[in-house]
């Protein structure tokens, strides 16, 4: 599991809390309720781009690290 995965999770979690707090509110005429929605789901899509960027920032780190062993290993080689 990377990094973000729970970020991810509960970005997923606020988005679909707010989409039923926004359909409520307008199904009942609540204007606060239903911008609480609305802002719930804006903070969960934050969460999961956050998410997002935490697993691609893991997997750049993975591949510098496997690039740099790849360079070790050559270098290695050519010592011999």
């Amino acid at each position: 599991m990377g990094k973000g995965t729970e970020d991810r999770a509960k970005g997923t979690w606020d988005k679909a809390k707010g989409k039923v707090k926004e359909t409520a509110g307008e199904a009942t005429g609540d204007e606060d309720m239903a911008r609480e929605g609305r802002m719930d789901q804006a903070k969960g899509a934050g969460k999961r781009a956050v998410g997002s960027v935490k697993d691609a920032a893991g997997k750049v780190k993975e591949d510098v690290k496997d690039a740099a062993d790849t360079l070790g290993d050559g270098v290695r080689r050519d010592e011999q």
